[in-house]
C-alpha cells in the first residue's frame, strides 16, 4: 500500500469547492470530475458521517461495479474520510476474499483550506501497488477538472 497526496488551489471559497466535489446539491457537478476516473462514475448514499456509500460505475458491457465504502467522517467545508471495505459487482456486496484485500480498509481524505478566497483541496488517497501509476495519472486530472467547474 502506498499513500499519494496531492493538492490544487482552486479559486473559490471552501463552501463551494466542497459542495461541487460532493455534488451537495448536484450530483452531476462530482459526476463531472470524477469522469476522469470512469466516465459513467457516480455514487449512491450521502456523504453523512457513518453512513455507508457506493463509488459505481458501469464498465462496457453496462454491468455496474465499484466500492462499498463508509463517510468515516464529514466536517462540511473542512475534511471528507472515506474508508473502502468492499466491492460491488452488479447488485452485489463483496466484502471478503482476495479480490476485497487489495481494498480493504484503505483511506481517502480530503481536507479544504481556504485562505484569500481561494481554497487549496489536498486529497490522501492509499491505493494499492497496481494501481499507483492509474492514480498518479488520473487525480491530477480529476482536480484540474474540479478546479474548472468549481469556478464556473
Amino acid at each position: 500500500m502506498k499513500k499519494l497526496q496531492f493538492k490544487k488551489d482552486i479559486n473559490a471559497s471552501a463552501e463551494k469547492v466542497y459542495n461541487t466535489m460532493l455534488g451537495i446539491g448536484n450530483i452531476e457537478t462530482y459526476e463531472q470530475w470524477t469522469a476522469e476516473f470512469n466516465p459513467t462514475s457516480t455514487y449512491e448514499g450521502n456523504w453523512e458521517k457513518g453512513t455507508k456509500i457506493y463509488f459505481v460505475g458501469t464498465d462496457k458491457n453496462g454491468k455496474k461495479g465499484g466500492l462499498v465504502s463508509e463517510i468515516v467522517d464529514n466536517i462540511p467545508f473542512q475534511f471528507v474520510s472515506i474508508r473502502h471495505y468492499g466491492i460491488l459487482d452488479g447488485e452485489n456486496e463483496i466484502t471478503e476474499g482476495a479480490e476485497v484485500e487489495k481494498w480493504a480498509g484503505l483511506l481517502e481524505n480530503y481536507s479544504f483550506h481556504e485562505h484569500n478566497g481561494i481554497t487549496t483541496v489536498t486529497v490522501e488517497s492509499e491505493v494499492t501497488e497496481d494501481y499507483l501509476d492509474y492514480f498518479n495519472t488520473t487525480w491530477a486530472k480529476a482536480l484540474n477538472k474540479l478546479k474548472e467547474i468549481s469556478e464556473k
